[in-house]
């Protein structure tokens, strides 16, 4: 059984909103490190990545439209 905190889901939702861990972390007034950290574990407990990062930008991968 996967245990998911609430908080990781939130962070999750704005940085694919925003598409942005900066902006993502002005938004939830969290440091870029602290939702870099959350999204980690996140994918951790998971085991995919949601995020993928060409240059600047990051995209959602497949498994990150379907969460």
């Amino acid at each position: 059984m996967l245990h998911l905190t609430l908080r990781q889901l939130q962070v999750f939702n704005v940085v694919a909103t925003q598409l942005n861990f900066s902006s993502a972390a002005k938004l939830l007034y969290l440091s870029q490190p602290a939702v870099s950290m959350q999204i980690k574990q996140l994918e951790e407990k998971i085991g995919l990545t949601h995020f993928e990062q060409m240059g600047k930008k990051i995209f959602l991968t497949e498994a990150g439209v379907e969460l």
